[in-house]
């Protein structure tokens, strides 16, 4: 079924814009999936989708094909004008499409690799999606430790590119996570003051990586539980990039692990 709205006053409009908003997340227990490779891995992750909005002015070829996909699963599919699904965006040249779903609750079932990457308090929506990216690549599971970001917030998921959908993930707080990663196996806290280089211990076992936020690092209570390593530096920076220190030790993880 396909209907069309054309005011960015729409009462529908106006319910999913304001999923863009994390209590409105938090009270609803939905939220938004926009980008044409986003929603296509949602549905190939068998995502549950409530509806969907497609705007034709800025919809490309394979906009188009996802449509007919969701049409195809019987999802209600709204075609908007320009100004109605500007309501709905977060992005500056959006591809014309945006998904509704129920966010769901993570558990440490899920968690059965033998590679986590554990992200504690990270705090900018850009990073958190980036360690999702990573970690599918990677093929790790994501522990989320006393999240300042959630996960189901729209530039976490376009920074992700979908793989919300494929990481197994989990939010937690701090002692909880640090209990469940030293029951599992080894723990390592990458740090800059560490004496140790990430290249000299040995990462093939069960393990779990800790990186800390962008402002404050990793926490004592991480650094008293797990072995800190650190990323080797040149230059006069004291760290990388939170996303970035996590690509590199997992990189060395899959390295030593080939």
């Amino acid at each position: 079924m396909t209907t069309h709205v054309e005011s960015p006053t729409n009462t529908r409009i106006v319910a999913a814009a304001r999923l863009k908003k994390r209590r409105r997340r938090t009270t609803s227990g939905m939220f938004l999936i926009e980008g044409t490779r986003e929603t296509r891995r949602a549905l190939s992750a068998g995502t549950t989708i409530a509806e969907a909005f497609l705007c034709r002015a800025y919809a490309n070829a394979q906009t188009e094909t996802v449509a007919e996909e969701l049409v195809e699963a019987g999802i209600q599919l709204t075609t908007t004008s320009a100004q109605a699904f500007d309501k709905l965006s977060v992005r500056q040249h959006p591809d014309g499409i945006v998904a509704v779903a129920p966010t769901w609750d993570p558990s440490f079932e899920q968690m059965t690799g033998d590679l986590t990457l554990a992200a504690e308090s990270i705090e900018k929506p850009g990073n958190l999606g980036a360690m999702f990216r990573t970690a599918d690549a990677a093929g790790a599971g994501l522990l989320i430790a006393d999240p300042n970001v959630d996960p189901f917030n729209p530039n976490v998921l376009r920074a992700s590119q979908g793989a919300l959908f494929s990481v197994p993930f989990v939010l937690t707080d701090a002692d909880t996570a640090i209990e469940w990663a030293l029951r599992r196996g080894s723990l390592f806290v990458a740090t800059p003051d560490a004496q140790v280089e990430l290249w000299d211990v040995d990462l093939t076992g069960m393990t779990t990586v800790v990186v800390g936020s962008e402002r404050d690092g990793v926490s004592e209570a991480w650094r008293r539980a797990g072995s800190p390593i650190r990323i080797p530096m040149a230059g006069l920076a004291d760290s990388l990039n939170a996303s970035v220190s996590a690509a590199v030790v997992l990189y060395e993880v899959v390295r030593q692990r080939r």
